[in-house]
C-alpha cells in the first residue's frame, strides 16, 4: 500500500506506516529543518515544500493520505482561533484528498479539536464519500511514559471502481502485493522493542547518577534546605522510597512528599553543545508517536485486505 504524507514533519507518520508494511511515495513539509531530516531518511522520496502548491499531478496514485494538520488553531496552549487562525490548513488537506481520492485517510490533531472543528472535518470527508471514525489514542497506550492524548481521524472510501483512485495495478503484481501485506501484518507489534521514542523504561535522569553522587546531592539538599519551584516534575528529581518500591514491583503509586530537582552539575539540566537543539525539540513536540501510527497502520492493512477480498470482481 502506497501513501502520501502531508505535514510530514520529521517523519513520525512515515516511520510508523512503513513499519506496518506500507510505502511512502511523497512528502509535503515546509519547515527547513524537518526537510533535512526527511531528505536524510527518505532520500528517494519526492517532496513538495508547500501544501498550497500540491496538485493532483505531483505524486503517483496512492491508497492512503496521512497528515497531522497544524494543531495551533485548536491547542489549549494557544489562542484557539480555529478557522480564524492563518495556520488552519484542514481545507488544504481536504483539497489534496479530493485530488488523489485515496481509499484511506488518516489524520491527527490535538484533543482540543474535538469541541471546535472535529464535526466539520468528519462532515467534509463524508461529503466526499468516506466513512469516518475518530478516536483518542494517547502515547501511553504504546508504553510511553507520557500521556500525550491525540485525536486520530480515520476515513475509508465507500466508492468503488473507477470512482476512486486506488493506486494499484490489477493482475499478478497486485496479488503478490496482497500476499506480502498479509505476511507483514501477521508480525506481532511490540512497542518495547522500538528505539525511536525516548526510553520508556527510564525512570528519569536522576537514575543515571552513581550512588555516591546521589548521596552527595542529598546531603547538599539537607544542608541548604532550598527547593526548586517545579516540585511536580519527575525528571531528575528525588523520589521517596515508597514510590521506588512500588515502581520496582510494577504497581502505580503517588508521591505525597515534596520532590525537588537535584542541584547542578549532577543532573545536567542545561544541554550544551547539542546542534540544532531548539529545532529538534520543536520538531519532536510536533511529531506523532510512530508506534501509535504503526498499530493503526497494521489495522488498516488488515481491513484493506478484507475489503479487497470481499469486493465484487470487476466484470466490465
Amino acid at each position: 500500500m502506497k501513501f502520501l504524507s502531508l505535514f510530514a514533519g520529521i517523519g513520525g507518520f512515515d516511520l510508523g506506516l512503513e513499519r506496518a508494511g506500507m510505502q511512502c511515495v511523497g512528502q509535503v513539509e515546509k519547515d527547513k529543518f524537518c526537510q533535512r531530516v526527511l531528505a536524510h531518511h527518505w532520500p528517494e522520496v519526492k517532496r513538495v515544500e508547500d501544501i498550497y502548491n500540491v496538485t493532483g499531478a505531483d505524486f503517483e496514485p496512492v491508497e492512503l493520505i496521512c497528515g497531522g494538520f497544524p494543531c495551533q488553531p485548536f491547542s489549549t496552549a494557544g489562542k484557539r482561533g480555529g478557522k480564524n487562525d492563518d495556520r488552519y490548513l484542514w481545507p488544504e488537506m481536504l483539497r489534496v484528498i479530493k485530488a488523489y481520492r485515496p481509499t484511506w485517510v488518516l489524520g491527527e490533531n490535538v484533543a482540543g479539536i474535538v469541541n471546535m472543528e472535529l464535526d466539520n472535518v468528519l462532515s467534509d470527508l463524508e461529503r466526499e464519500g468516506y466513512e469516518t471514525q475518530a478516536f483518542i489514542i494517547p502515547a501511553c497506550a504504546v508504553d510511553a511514559k507520557h500521556e500525550r492524548k491525540r485525536v486520530w481521524i480515520l476515513a475509508h472510501s465507500t466508492q468503488r471502481g473507477s470512482e476512486r483512485n486506488t493506486g494499484s495495478v490489477p493482475g499478478t503484481d497486485e496479488q503478490q502485493e496482497a500476499k506480502r501485506q498479509k505476511e507483514w501484518i501477521r508480525q506481532p507489534f511490540n512497542a518495547s522493542q522500538s528505539e525511536d521514542v525516548a526510553d520508556t523504561q527510564s525512570r528519569g535522569s536522576g537514575r543515571g547518577l552513581c550512588e555516591a553522587g546521589q548521596e552527595q546531592n542529598r546531603n547538599q539538599l539537607a544542608d541548604s534546605g532550598s527547593h526548586v519551584s517545579d516540585t511536580n516534575s519527575e525528571r531528575g528529581c528525588l523520589r521517596n522510597s515508597e514510590r521506588e518500591d512500588a515502581e520496582d514491583v510494577g504497581q502505580p503509586s503517588r508521591c505525597e512528599e515534596r520532590r525537588v530537582w537535584l542541584p547542578e552539575p549532577g543532573v545536567g539540566r542545561v544541554a550544551n553543545g547539542v546542534p540544532g537543539r531548539v529545532d529538534r525539540l520543536r520538531s519532536l513536540g510536533n511529531a506523532v508517536v510512530p508506534q501509535v501510527v504503526e498499530v493503526i497502520g497494521r489495522a488498516i492493512q488488515r481491513a484493506h485486505i478484507v475489503c479487497a477480498e470481499c469486493a465484487p470482481e470487476n466484470t466490465s
